[in-house]
């Protein structure tokens, strides 16, 4: 009969396999500290705390959110075989060069994937969410990995104005893409809080503006406004909307355009167009949702509907085609999106990543993606809480 093991050494195994726990711990931490950002204090604490958006210790939307916990546990377990690309993506690479032509018409947009764009509008190029390879996580080994590689390295950008962050996850705010850019001779603008972040990363505080919803600045002739969204924010457990989300409207002497930043539908979309509309493109997120948290992302047919609400003349989906984020197909977004947009006709482009394109002159529209299995509206219905149907 075999030995069993005396109470001493049961012990010091459990003693050895809390130290490998607490040494693996450690390392995951150390692994991603940097990433996690650093909490707003002092003077800036003190401008979040007065801004019209705080309340009891957090930023607030103006509706909440709806998440069925349960649900969303289920979501995990019905993930789509068609999740992720089986095939490489056809992106467009380029460099520098091709921004050394003015465009014809003063607006010019080139998607790289996600909700990386940069923006030439009336003079002024801006780039958004600038995520430049790596995954969408805090640790650098796990994690969504991006399809493809940047379709324009970080070095071969043109020179900027201005960075626009619409809020600190990790799809959006991305640690070594700011250290990379720190000393860049432009100016960031991140939402209120945010700014913590940048500081610790290396962007010098005289190139950082925060700002709250409504707030306008000056670049270049053209204005910039912060406008409101339906979201949140956090990097880890312990800091979820200690930080604000926003969108943003650019506003030139000739041409008008919105970024939606992460947004699920809510009524104030319709005081965005009313007040700084019509817009020649409007970029919404289309991608990343479920019904199980319906608020926190449009999905497609809702982001055809504040399109319309914000009383755009193109569109542009965005947050789609470059990570799995949520269960549903890779394709699915986009297809969905096509098939609203024909219902309600709204004009939509979609480019590859890489691509540019001027809203003024937009190629005709090719299905640049393969066709697989995806859900309908009415297989995968997404519709926001505390918002009137049509």
């Amino acid at each position: 009969m075999a030995k069993l093991p005396s109470r001493r050494q049961i012990v010091r195994l459990a003693a050895s396999l809390a130290g490998v726990f607490t040494l693996v711990a450690m390392g995951l931490l150390a692994n991603a500290w940097v990433a996690l950002g650093k909490a707003p204090a002092g003077d800036r604490r003190a401008v979040m705390e007065a801004s019209p958006q705080w309340g009891d210790g957090t930023f607030v939307n103006p509706d909440p959110m709806f998440n069925d916990v349960p649900e969303s546990i289920r979501a995990g377990f019905r993930m789509s075989p068609h999740a992720n690309p089986e095939q490489p993506l056809p992106v467009m690479p380029g460099d520098s060069t091709r921004f050394s032509i003015p465009s014809d018409s003063g607006l010019r947009i080139t998607w790289l994937g996600h909700s990386t764009l940069i923006i030439e509008v009336d003079g002024v190029t801006v780039l958004t969410d600038p995520i430049f390879g790596g995954r969408a996580f805090p640790l650098s080994w796990t994690g969504p990995a991006p399809w493809y590689a940047p379709p324009i390295p970080l070095d071969q950008l043109p020179d900027l104005d201005a960075v626009l962050i619409s809020h600190d996850h990790y799809d959006h705010l991305q640690v070594e893409t700011i250290k990379a850019m720190a000393t860049w001779d432009t100016q960031f603008f991140a939402p209120l809080g945010v700014g913590a972040h940048l500081a610790y990363w290396g962007v010098p505080a005289e190139r950082i503006t925060e700002v709250d919803w409504w707030d306008r600045v000056e670049v270049g002739g053209i204005e910039i406004v912060s406008v409101p969204a339906r979201h949140a924010s956090g990097r880890q457990v312990f800091d979820q909307n200690r930080t604000l989300w926003t969108g943003y409207a650019l506003l030139g002497p000739k041409h008008r355009v919105l970024f939606s930043g992460d947004t699920g539908l809510f009524e104030g979309l319709t005081d965005v167009g009313s007040k700084l509309g019509p817009f020649d493109v409007t970029m919404f997120e289309v991608g990343a949702y479920d019904r199980a948290w319906p608020d926190w992302h449009l999905g497609p047919e809702q982001a055809v509907r504040a399109h319309r609400m914000t009383r755009g003349n193109l569109f542009l989906p965005i947050h789609w085609g470059m990570w799995s984020l949520a269960s549903h197909g890779w394709t699915e977004p986009v297809e969905r999106v096509l098939v609203e947009a024909e219902r309600t006709g709204v004009a939509t482009y979609v480019p590859r990543p890489g691509e540019s394109f001027e809203p003024a002159t937009v190629p005709p529209l090719s299905k640049w993606w393969p066709e697989v299995p995806w859900q309908t509206v009415d297989e995968h219905p997404i519709v926001a809480t505390r918002v009137a149907p049509e």
